[in-house]
Order: structure tokens, then sequence, then C-alpha cells
């Protein structure tokens, strides 16, 4: 699962990555099946145009049955959320399966 999200404004960073770390990341770690989680920021480039969100979680789901997984996580109370968490746009949250895995130099599928 991949989800990108911002902080309302820059004078909110702070908290907006105080809360993910200290509350939202324990939380969706306390749901089966979700394993672990990285959180990236968008590194400053010279884009034409600046993407919607700067940070990026990468959540690893591990389950016999994803789509119940990801079903319980849908259906699962909603923790305390932060006015720091920009709303527009709203999080973006994305559903992979995984398809290939490199796990060292020169591997090649199939």
């Amino acid at each position: 699962m991949v989800v990108q999200s911002s902080p309302a404004s820059p004078e909110q960073d702070a908290e907006f990555n105080k809360w993910y770390d200290d509350e939202h990341l324990p939380e969706m770690l306390s749901l089966a099946g979700f394993t672990a989680a990285r959180r990236y920021r968008l590194r400053e480039t010279a884009a034409a145009a600046a993407p919607a969100h700067g940070y990026l979680t990468i959540y690893e789901v591990e389950a016999d049955d994803l789509d119940a997984a990801l079903a319980a996580m849908r259906a699962r109370p909603r923790g305390a959320t932060t006015d720091a968490l920009s709303l527009d746009p709203p999080p973006l949250v994305l559903f992979y399966d995984l398809i290939a895995e490199a796990t060292e130099p020169g591997w090649l599928p199939g």
C-alpha cells in the first residue's frame, strides 16, 4: 500500500510529521497483516510542476487474504487525526500487487 500525503501548510510540517510518526504509523502497524512502513520526503528537484503531495509512505502488507487485511484497515475505528494533515488535496491511497522482487545485482525476472 502506498500513501501520498502532505501537511496542511509549510508551517505545520513538524506537527504533521510528529502525528504521522507517533500516532498514525503505530495505529496502522497494529492492524493484522501490516508489518512495516517506510516514509519518504520528496526531494526538491527542477520539476516543471510541484507535485500535489510532499510525503510518501510505503506499507508492507503480508496476509494470506490481502482483501481481508485491506477491508479490516478500512473498517477500523479511526484514531486521532490532526489539523496539520492536508485534506485539500486529500491523501492518495493506492494498492499494488507484488509482481517481482529484485534482491541482488544482475537479477532478471523469469
